[in-house]
């Protein structure tokens, strides 16, 4: 009886030790995250380089200048092309999975998860490999009579599309397969029985009950798109700049500290907003 009402008023172990569970991830946080927030946010109200008077100077200048809000722009853009990308190559890819066998599955998941055991460096440098105006892309076009010069590819905001798509595809797949193995077929079944085509099948039963691993999938894709400095960097070269290059430039180029620290949390916000954004799509969508 004891345990019973102790567990009623406060949870299984009681009252007093639940923020000590809690304690480890808070703390956490804390170093790792709240600190050098603070300190970032601090470092950015300094108005010159050598850090010696406060000011909004820098503020003004990332906010005042076309060039820097055209980077957010773009980054920005750059993520949700990515999440574009793989949405639409994902859903055919798990419906597939779903579809398999069991042996085909196992070798289909093997698959999905190869880019993540590799290196994200050698993944985009294979890449460079493909996209060259000799490479494996060109190739193939060309072979096929699709065009006659060897494209641009490199350097470009399409190529860098291309290599995040397969690059950050496995984090679009796992969540959507991991809600369509939970879903019932007897409702892809029933709106079959009652004559839905399969194109409305999908739009009324499918993609509203598998909206919540793609929400997750959209989140993990925009993240780590407009923050994937090596992808940017390498494929994109010089001729495109986004918010993690700028950082780097700024900070370890430049040593303009202070600015580097705006454009990063500028990054952090954009960032944010999008997930923000993605998530309140997602619920609008359910609602519906």
């Amino acid at each position: 009886m004891a345990a019973a009402a102790s567990a009623t008023k406060g949870g299984f172990l009681g009252p007093r030790v639940e923020w000590r569970l809690a304690a480890p991830l808070g703390l956490t946080y804390l170093v790792f995250f709240a600190a050098p927030f603070a300190i970032l946010l601090g470092i950015s109200f300094y108005a010159d380089a050598e850090q010696t008077r406060l000011g909004l100077d820098s503020w003004l200048k990332f906010y005042g200048d076309a060039f820097y809000l055209k980077v957010v722009f773009d980054t920005l853009k750059l993520g949700l092309f990515a999440v574009a990308a793989t949405t639409i190559l994902a859903y055919p890819l798990a419906l597939v999975f779903r579809a398999s066998s069991l042996r085909v599955q196992r070798l289909l998941t093997f698959i999905i998860l190869m880019p993540l055991l590799t290196s994200v460096v050698i993944r985009t440098f294979a890449w460079i490999v493909i996209l060259a105006r000799e490479g494996v892309a060109n190739q193939v076009l060309m072979g096929l009579g699709l065009t006659a010069a060897p494209l641009n590819l490199l350097q470009t905001e399409l190529g860098l599309v291309i290599a995040l798509t397969q690059i950050e595809m496995p984090l679009m797949l796992l969540p959507l397969l991991t809600i369509l193995n939970r879903m019932d077929q007897n409702l892809v079944d029933a709106s079959r029985a009652l004559g839905a085509s399969q194109w409305r099948t999908f739009f009324k039963v499918v993609l509203p009950l598998t909206l919540p691993g793609w929400v997750a999938g959209a989140t993990l894709v925009f993240a780590s798109a407009t923050t994937a400095f090596i992808s940017q960097s390498v494929i994109g070269g010089a001729r495109l700049v986004y918010l993690p290059a700028l950082i780097y430039q700024q900070a370890t180029v430049v040593y303009n500290w202070p600015f580097a620290a705006v454009a990063s949390l500028t990054l952090l916000f954009t960032v944010l907003v999008g997930i923000m954004a993605l998530g309140l799509l997602g619920r609008f969508a359910r609602m519906d």
